[in-house]
Formats: structure tokens, sequence, C-alpha cells
């Protein structure tokens, strides 16, 4: 057999965004903010949705599931890049940064067939109103879930399997501000034309099935909104999936954009900014999006906060007494 001389790459250096100070540190104080946001904003969805008696329906139990996987999403990129703005040396070992990518692929496969599960939910309550409590019980509802982590998990497995197998020489240089999949792979010294194809592959399955289920289900509202006579009908219709509708957009085009277009039109810097948006703002907009336009969550809101309001009036009461 060939032999073949590889040099054991130990830890990698991401290069970042930027190599200017002046710019690190207003990206720094810009991804801070941003992931706090994403913090208080999930969380608090999550909180609202657990307190709320009335919000406990399967749409807004697919929501918390989303926050959460928003909230973990956002972590495992967000804190180390800006550990990185802060500091000179950006290293981060090879178990770290193949970690950081199986929880990257693992809650973005995830998210792709959540999305598809909060399409069909929408779909039943919709174009099946009557058979809804019955069609969306409280046990199909896990099982998706269930099965949205599982598939992720197999997913994220299976690309971070294919990718141990490379060999890696002398450069450890990842042009790119977290370990994705494609700096990586530029780095490696064999052969990987195997490997994109394999990831090209499940990348593939896992949206085009996610875009397909939600494609037919939004074909099926529209249609059955179209039937409507009433435009006050229309409205209500519409506007319980409108939110969802939006999000899945920003979401599958930023992942489009970078996951599924021919490799000679690759651009750094365009996929970073796209990199950037789908790991830290996306997570950052989705509990706006889905709270500014929903009068429910606004009214669970209100209704949290006037019964902790109710609930120190009585502490202040029997302390005074």
């Amino acid at each position: 057999m060939e032999s073949k001389n590889f040099t054991n790459v130990h830890d990698f250096i991401l290069m970042g965004l930027t190599d200017s100070e002046d710019i690190r540190r207003v990206l720094f104080v810009l991804f801070l903010l941003i992931y706090l946001i994403t913090l208080l904003g999930n969380a608090g969805m999550i909180l609202i949705i657990r307190l709320d008696l009335q919000l406990h329906t399967p749409m807004y139990f697919f929501l918390s599931q989303l926050s959460f996987l928003d909230l973990c999403y956002s972590t495992v990129i967000t804190p180390k890049t800006l550990e990185n703005f802060l500091n000179s040396n950006n290293h981060i070992s090879f178990i770290g940064c193949f970690t950081q990518m199986y929880f990257f692929v693992f809650l973005g496969a995830t998210e792709f067939f959540l999305l598809s599960s909060m399409a069909y939910d929408r779909y039943v309550a919709i174009c099946n109103p009557l058979h809804y409590p019955i069609v969306m019980s409280m046990r199909l509802c896990c099982t998706l879930i269930t099965g949205s982590y599982m598939i992720g998990f197999t997913d994220s497995l299976v690309n971070v399997l294919c990718m141990n197998n490379l060999h890696f020489c002398s450069s450890n240089l990842i042009y790119h501000f977290f370990c994705d999949i494609t700096p990586i792979l530029a780095l490696s010294c064999t052969d990987t034309q195997d490997t994109e194809i394999m990831i090209l592959i499940l990348s593939s399955i896992n949206i085009m099935v996610s875009f397909i289920t939600i494609s037919v289900s939004y074909r099926s509202i529209l249609s059955t909104i179209l039937k409507i006579n009433s435009a006050s009908g229309k409205n209500k219709a519409f506007s319980t999936c409108a939110s969802h509708l939006l999000g899945v957009t920003i979401f599958f085009s930023t992942m489009i954009f970078t996951y599924l277009r021919p490799k000679k039109s690759y651009s750094l810097g365009k996929d970073q900014v796209a990199s950037v948006f789908y790991t830290m703002v996306i997570p950052m907009l989705n509990p706006l999006i889905y709270s500014l336009r929903n009068k429910e969550v606004k009214n669970a809101l209100i209704r949290v906060m006037q019964k902790r309001e109710g609930s120190r009036i009585k502490i202040k009461v029997k302390k005074s007494n």
C-alpha cells in the first residue's frame, strides 16, 4: 500500500470575521447584544408558554421547542465567537471543533423537521379544524418532536463520522468564525470528494423533505383560506400561520444559499455574512416574530405579569398583618 506522511493536527485556529481590532470591538458589542436578546427572548417565550395554561396547545408546544433549539443553536456558536473577539489567540481544540460542528449540524437538522411539524400542525388546524384536537394529540406531538431530534442526531453523527475519516496536514487555519463543514473540508490534504457527496446528499434530503412537506401543507392552507367567504375569516386564518411562514422563509433561504449552491460560487465573505444571519440573527428574530405578531402571546404575557403582581400584593398584605 502507498504510504503517506500526515501531520496530525491537534487544534485549529479560527480566523474570524476580520483582522481589524476596531471592527472586532464593534462586532463584540453587537454580537453580545444579539446574544443577550436571544437568551431573553427565547427563555421568556419558553417561560410564558409554560406558565400560561391557555398556551398549552400543540402550536405553542412546538413553539417552545423551537425557542429551546434556537437558544441552544446560538449558544453553540456565539460564546466562542465573542471570546475570539477579545483574545488574539483563537485556538480551538480538534475535539472542541468537531463537537461544535456536531451540535451545529444536529440542532440545524432538527430545526428543519421541527418547522415541518409546525407546518403540519397549521395544516390540520386550518384545513381540518373539527378534528384538530383529535389528530394533534399530545402523543403525536411528542412523536414528531422525538422524530425530529432522532433525525438530527443521526444526520449529525453521519456527517461527523465522514469528516473524522479525513486527514489534516500542515495548515490548521479555519477561515471562518466557527467550525463549519465547508472550511474544514478545505483544510484536508486527502481527497474529499466522497465526503462532500455524502454531506451534500444528506443536506439535500433534509432540506428537500422539509421544504416539500412545508410547501404541500401551505398549498393546502392557501387553498382553504381562499375558499373562506368573509374577509375577517381569511385574516384570522392567515394570521395563525403568517409568523411561521415568515420564520420558515428566512431560515430556508439562508440555508439553501449557503449549502445548496455550486462549489464554484463559494465566497468566504458572503458565506460568513449568511452564517452570522442563521447562527445568531435568526435565533434572535424568531421569538420576536412569533410574539409581536401573536395576540395570544401578548395576552399571555399580560396574564403572567398580572398574576405575579397579584402574588406580590398578597405577600405584602400577609406581612403587614
